[in-house]
């Protein structure tokens, strides 16, 4: 069993994003992230889900040279939906 608050592996995120295979249903999937917010009940169950039932506080670390940290998990997802890195992991 994963630690709770990491991220999932690749076959769990194959799993995850499986009905977000197509760049339309992944961009549905940000628009409502942008729309309502993180917190939005069903928002944070995706959040929960990708990361083994809890939301990693933050800040979160990241190996990305341009932004080696974000402030949370949510401002790390509006990063992938933002430049449509659905699978970046940190």
């Amino acid at each position: 069993a994963q630690q709770p608050g990491t991220p999932l592996s690749d076959q769990e995120y194959q799993q995850f994003f499986k009905f977000l295979r197509t760049t339309i249903q992944a961009s549905t999937a940000c628009h409502l992230r942008e729309l309502y917010g993180c917190k939005n009940s069903l928002v944070q169950r995706l959040d929960e889900y990708e990361n083994h039932g809890v939301i990693p506080p933050g800040p979160i670390c990241s190996e990305l040279p341009e932004n080696p940290f974000f402030r949370n998990f949510c401002t790390f997802s509006l990063y992938r939906c933002i430049t449509k890195k659905y699978f970046l992991k940190v």
